[in-house]
C-alpha cells in the first residue's frame, strides 16, 4: 500500500471515462458478467414460477396465458420493473431484498390487472397469480442469495478484489483503513491526505487514480468539503466516491446507504436526471408539449401578426444557447428586440444589473420593442421553445439555458447545472424571476431542483409558473 503526501500538478485533458487499464477491464468485465447472470437467473426464476403455477392451477379459462407470448410479457414487465428500480445496478453483493420483494409484488399486481382487462368477460384465476407471486419471490430471492454466497466465498479466497483508494485526514486514517479491510472485497492501493481534493490538486489526483486503474475512492466525511460538487466531479471522470461515516452528521437527501460489514456508509448521487427518470420526464414533456401546441396555435398566429405590425424584422429570434453536456443548440423565441440588439449589447454591459456580471439583465433595456415589452411581461416570448422541447433540446422544467457569453464566465461548480436538459421554466423562475440579482443564488435553486426532482415537482413548478406569469412577478 502506498501513502502519498502530495501530488504534483499535471495538465491532464483526457477523458477519464475511456480508461484502458487491465485491472479496470477485469473489474468491469466482472460487473457486466454479474449483471448478465442476475438477469438470466431472474428470468429463469420467473418462467419456472409461472409454469409451476400453471401446472398446479388450471388456466383453461384464460388460454392465452399459457402461450409463449404471455411468458414474454411476464419477463418484459418483471425484469423491466427490477431494472427501473436499479436492482441490477449492484456493486459486489446483491441489492436490498426488501425493495426487490416490493418490486416483484407490484409487477405481479400489474400482470393480474392486464389479465383482467384483456379478457374482461372471462374468469381470472386469482389463486394462480397468488401462487405465481409466492413462487417468483421464493425463486428470485433464493437465486440472489446463492449468488451472494458464492461471491462472498470468492472474495474471501481473494479471487474478486476491487482496487480502491482512500482519502482521509491523518487522525482518521487508521480507523478508515480498518473499516475498508473489514470487507474481503477491496484491494487498498493507496492513501493520501484531504488536501488532494483542493481545487489546485484535483486534476493531479484524477490523473494518479486513472494511472492506477482505480474507479472507486473512499473518502472520510470530514475530509471532503462541497460534497455534492466533488461527487459529481469524480463521477464525471468515471470514478465513484464513497463517503465513510462519522458519528454526528446529517445525511444529505437521496444519499445511497450501503454497508461495510455492519457499518453503514453512503454515496451521494451525482445531481443528474438519467436512466428511467430521464425517460419518464421526457415522455411527460412530449405529451404535455403536444397538447399545449394544439391549444396555443391560435395565440401563436396572433403574436406573429402583432410582431410584424410593430417593427421590421423576423417573427422569431434564434440564438445559440448552451444545453445538456454543454452542447450548443438554437433556442426559439418570439422576437422582442430590435434586429441590431446583439450589436448594442457591448455598449450596455456597464449598466448590467446582475451583481456578479455572469448574466446580463437590464430593467429598462432600450433594445426592447413595444410589443416585446408586453410579451416579456407575460413570458409569451418563450412559447416557441415548445419546439425545442419536441426536438429533445429542452424540457418543460429545468435550469434555464444560457448564452455562450454567459457560460464563458461560469466557474467550475456552475457546470453541474449543464448535466440535465435545460427548461422553459424552473425553480429559479418561480422563485423571483428577474428579482434574483445574484447568479449564485440562482444556481443554488437549480441544484435544489435537480437533487429533488420528481414529476410532482415538475407539475408544481408548471402550475406556479402560470401563477407567477399572470401576477407579472419580477417580470421585465
Amino acid at each position: 500500500m502506498v501513502t502519498i503526501s502530495s501530488l504534483p500538478l499535471i495538465d491532464f485533458k483526457s477523458d477519464l471515462r475511456s480508461a484502458k487499464g487491465t485491472i479496470r477491464k477485469r473489474v468491469l468485465a466482472f460487473r457486466l458478467f454479474r449483471v448478465a447472470a442476475l438477469i438470466l437467473l431472474d428470468a429463469t426464476s420467473l418462467i419456472l414460477a409461472w409454469r409451476f403455477a400453471a401446472f398446479y392451477k388450471t388456466l383453461s379459462e384464460l388460454p392465452w396465458t399459457v402461450q409463449t407470448s404471455f411468458e414474454l410479457l411476464i419477463l418484459t414487465i418483471e425484469l423491466g420493473m427490477i431494472a427501473f428500480q436499479r436492482l441490477y445496478n449492484v456493486r459486489i453483493y446483491c441489492c436490498n431484498y426488501g425493495r426487490l420483494i416490493t418490486t416483484v409484488s407490484l409487477s405481479n399486481l400489474f400482470l393480474l390487472l392486464i389479465a383482467f382487462f384483456y379478457e374482461s368477460n372471462l374468469y381470472v384465476s386469482r389463486s394462480t397469480f397468488l401462487l405465481f407471486w409466492l413462487l417468483s419471490l421464493v425463486f428470485i430471492c433464493t437465486s440472489r442469495f446463492l449468488v451472494d454466497a458464492v461471491t462472498r466465498k470468492l472474495c474471501k479466497l481473494g479471487v474478486i478484489r476491487y482496487p480502491v483508494f482512500l482519502i482521509t485526514d491523518a487522525e482518521e486514517k487508521e480507523s478508515s483503513i480498518k473499516l475498508i479491510e473489514k470487507e474481503n472485497c477491496y484491494k487498498l492501493l493507496g492513501v493520501t491526505e484531504a488536501s488532494s481534493l483542493d481545487r489546485h490538486n484535483r486534476e493531479a489526483m484524477l490523473e494518479f487514480l486513472y494511472n492506477q486503474d482505480i474507479f472507486e475512492v473512499f473518502v472520510s466525511w470530514n475530509a471532503i468539503k462541497k460534497r455534492l460538487y466533488i461527487s459529481w466531479y469524480f463521477l464525471s471522470a468515471g470514478i465513484t466516491l464513497r463517503i465513510l461515516p462519522t458519528e454526528r452528521e446529517v445525511v444529505p437527501s437521496k444519499s445511497i446507504l450501503w454497508m461495510i460489514g455492519e457499518v453503514p456508509c453512503l454515496t451521494i448521487p451525482a445531481p443528474i436526471i438519467a436512466g428511467g427518470d430521464f425517460w419518464v420526464k421526457r415522455c411527460f414533456d412530449v405529451f404535455c408539449t403536444i397538447i399545449l401546441l394544439l391549444l396555443l396555435s391560435p395565440l401563436y398566429l396572433i403574436i406573429a401578426l402583432l410582431i410584424k405590425l410593430d417593427s421590421p424584422g423576423p417573427v422569431f429570434f434564434r440564438q445559440n444557447r448552451i444545453g445538456l453536456h454543454c452542447k450548443q443548440f438554437k433556442i426559439w423565441k418570439f422576437r422582442t428586440m430590435n434586429t441590431n440588439a446583439e450589436k448594442l449589447l457591448e455598449t450596455l454591459e456597464a449598466k448590467n444589473e446582475i451583481k456578479d456580471g455572469i448574466l446580463f439583465k437590464l430593467k429598462d433595456d432600450p433594445r426592447i420593442t413595444r410589443i416585446g415589452k408586453f410579451l416579456r411581461l407575460y413570458s409569451l416570448d418563450e412559447l416557441p421553445q415548445l419546439f425545442n422541447v419536441l426536438l429533445g433540446e429542452m424540457s418543460l422544467v429545468g435550469p434555464r439555458p444560457h448564452s455562450i457569453r454567459d457560460v464563458e464566465r461560469f466557474q467550475k461548480n456552475h457546470y453541474i447545472r449543464q448535466e440535465v436538459l435545460p427548461g422553459i421554466t424552473g425553480l429559479w423562475q418561480v422563485s423571483g424571476r428577474s428579482n434574483i440579482d445574484n447568479f449564485e443564488d440562482g444556481v443554488k435553486l437549480d441544484i435544489t431542483y435537480i437533487e429533488n426532482w420528481s414529476l410532482w415537482l415538475d407539475l408544481k413548478i408548471l402550475l406556479k409558473t402560470v401563477k407567477v406569469v399572470l401576477q407579472k412577478t419580477g417580470a421585465y
